[in-house]
């Protein structure tokens, strides 16, 4: 779906076409549910389900539509994605309230409201696009390394790798999530990543 349909979709289910609106969330729900899942805190999960998040997200998107095709300041999906955060974060304030925000969460930069993800789970992430199956067994030290190698580095590094690597964001998207030019979220992605399979090749005694 190009930009232009759904900007399309979003307007038909303006004007009732809600089969339109639900084509338009299904679309993006794979994208969508890898953030929720990402970002819920490990804390929740077992009481909450991403797709119920989802489903409210979906409610909350509906009510909101009609304000949102009144600005142009922001892509559809990436304003359909800060709708389903905005859910997120309220779901960590009711269950979780000042426990939000402890030491070891405070990893993501962002602060709008998209809810932190941890190094922990980012390191599990990352283990397994960086290591081959192979290399399973000893999977569990690789994580703690490179929990120790995303604490290095600098946070809008970390949010870039984040965006790119684990929630599939375009570069273009990226930019524009985090409010940079896209040359400087290339440069940070690469950085980033180049930082990160250096740490794998010493763990593999290659460097």
């Amino acid at each position: 779906m190009t930009l232009d349909e759904s900007v399309l979709a979003l307007s038909l289910a303006k004007d009732g076409g809600g089969e339109a609106f639900v084509k338009f969330f299904d679309h993006y729900r794979a994208q969508l549910y890898r953030m929720v899942d990402l970002r819920m805190d490990r804390r929740i999960r077992g009481r909450v389900d991403p797709d119920d998040i989802l489903q409210d997200a979906f409610v909350d998107a509906l009510a909101k539509l009609e304000n949102y095709l009144t600005r142009d300041d922001l892509p559809p999906f990436l304003w359909l994605r800060m709708v389903v955060a905005e859910r997120l974060t309220q779901l960590h304030r009711h269950h979780l309230g000042a426990q939000m925000r402890d030491a070891g969460r405070e990893v993501s930069i962002y602060s709008g409201p998209f809810p932190e993800s941890s190094s922990m789970e980012l390191a599990v992430q990352l283990a397994g696009t960086l290591t081959s199956p192979s290399q399973a067994a000893s999977r569990s030290e690789r994580v703690l390394q490179l929990e120790h190698a995303l604490n290095d580095l600098d946070p809008l590094d970390r949010e870039v790798l984040t965006l790119r690597s684990l929630e599939l964001l375009t570069n273009s998207e990226t930019a524009a999530v985090l409010q940079i030019s896209p040359q400087a979220a290339s440069n940070r992605f690469v950085r980033a990543l180049g930082r990160l399979r250096s740490t794998l090749g010493q763990i593999r005694g290659e460097a």
